[in-house]
């Protein structure tokens, strides 16, 4: 096993900065991330794009109105009903496109934006005409409730045979939409029932997420400062043994966290120039758990499937570099996987789980650099290196990706 102490402090130095998205904490990262990629032989730049930096007001505002609109259409009146209609069509509307890495039409007419910041590094046969994009984030999470880490094992002692079974994450934003979907039904039907529920579940909604707007950034170690020391990793294997054939580009985005907005503002600069039948994209994504995972499929709402051809190709690079990797689980959060995905691009997304199939410490102030399971990490990056090799000896190595509508 290679030297890897490097990788070790790298995490510690990135998780000792209070990183939020769009934040100065970010922009710090950003550039020390660039810096040691370039020390490592790439050419490195930090790309400033614009972002909100959260999900809380895209996802609470919405709520918030569609509860108000329905709490007044109880008290009668075809306004009031007409109104509620209308504001809980849109904010259902507004929350689905959000959540689901959409063009985020709501954040972008509505909310304030300021600077968030992405690492572009490119590395590898710099002159080949196909490429292989790795992509981690550099922000760190708020903390919030919601991810209380003891749910899970109270599950597993309650229930042990409902986690067994279950391979799919909680559908965490199925009644972030619900609330407001409820509204606009009840309100068209004239069902108190359904509109009384709608508010109440929009508006709990609306609470949720001014808890956690209203907490810090965790110190985000494992969620993504593992994928980040993965990209370093990577950069350090390719810098010692050297590629021919294959153009690879070390993508580290910043406000990931909120619903990849980084990643967005990369594909509306870099997408054009990649194309798709000589383009792959690895999401590297919380690696430092005791389980290193091939992600089935992920989303937030709608469940979309990774290619199944990358994704053997990826097991088969594990299996040949003796890399335990986890099948079968799918995930209903989103990483920067899925703004690839939709786009078209043959692309996978590396994980890690816990033995309660969840990333340990998700989001919650224990995901420090000393919970890092490193020996998953140093495995990461044996397997994305093992990637980048075999595309780049396997001639044409395009895969084709099931086409993902928007």
């Amino acid at each position: 096993m290679p030297d890897r102490r490097h990788l070790r402090d790298a995490i510690a130095h990135l998780a000792s900065i209070d990183r939020p998205s769009a934040s100065p904490g970010e922009l710090e990262a950003a550039r020390w991330i660039a810096a040691q990629l370039s020390e490592w032989g790439c050419t490195a730049r930090v790309e400033e794009e614009r972002a909100n930096g959260g999900y809380w007001f895209p996802l609470g505002v919405p709520a918030a109105l569609a509860g108000v609109a329905g709490l007044t259409a109880l008290r009668g009146g075809r306004g009031g009903r007409i109104a509620a209609t209308a504001l809980g069509a849109l904010s259902a509307a507004a929350i689905y496109d959000d959540v689901s890495g959409g063009s985020l039409w709501f954040r972008r007419r509505f909310l304030p934006k300021r600077p968030t910041w992405n690492v572009v590094a490119e590395t590898g046969d710099v002159e080949a005409d196909r490429t292989v994009v790795f992509v981690a984030h550099h922000d760190a999470a708020h903390w919030g409730i919601l991810f209380h880490p003891g749910v899970l094992p109270l599950v597993a002692k309650v229930a042990p045979s409902l986690l067994e079974r279950s391979n799919t994450s909680p559908p965490l934003m199925a009644p972030v939409f619900a609330g407001p979907t409820l509204v606009a039904l009840g309100a068209l039907t004239g069902s108190r029932r359904l509109l009384a529920a709608g508010a109440t579940v929009s508006l709990g909604t609306a609470a949720v997420m001014a808890e956690i707007g209203s907490r810090d950034a965790v110190p985000g170690a494992n969620d993504n400062l593992t994928g980040v020391a993965t990209l370093i990793g990577v950069a350090t294997e390719l810098a010692e043994r050297p590629l021919e054939g294959l153009r690879v580009l070390l993508v580290s985005t910043g406000s990931e966290e909120g619903f990849m907005e980084g990643m967005q503002a990369f594909a509306a600069r870099h997408f054009p120039h990649l194309p798709l039948d000589r383009t792959h994209v690895v999401c590297v994504d919380t690696v430092g758990s005791p389980e290193l995972t091939l992600i089935e499929g992920e989303g937030m709402l709608r469940m979309r499937e990774y290619p199944d051809d990358f994704k053997e190709l990826v097991a088969d690079c594990a299996r040949q570099s003796g890399v335990e990797l986890r099948r079968g689980l799918r995930f209903r959060n989103a990483t920067d996987g899925l703004i690839a995905l939709k786009a078209g691009y043959p692309t996978a997304t590396i994980g890690s789980v816990t033995p309660h199939k969840v990333p340990a410490n998700y989001h919650w102030p224990t995901d420090t650099a000393e919970n890092v399971d490193h020996s998953s990490v140093d495995d990461a990056v044996t397997l994305c290196t093992a990637i980048a090799r075999r595309l780049a000896g396997s001639g044409d190595a395009h895969t084709t990706a099931s086409a993902a509508s928007a």
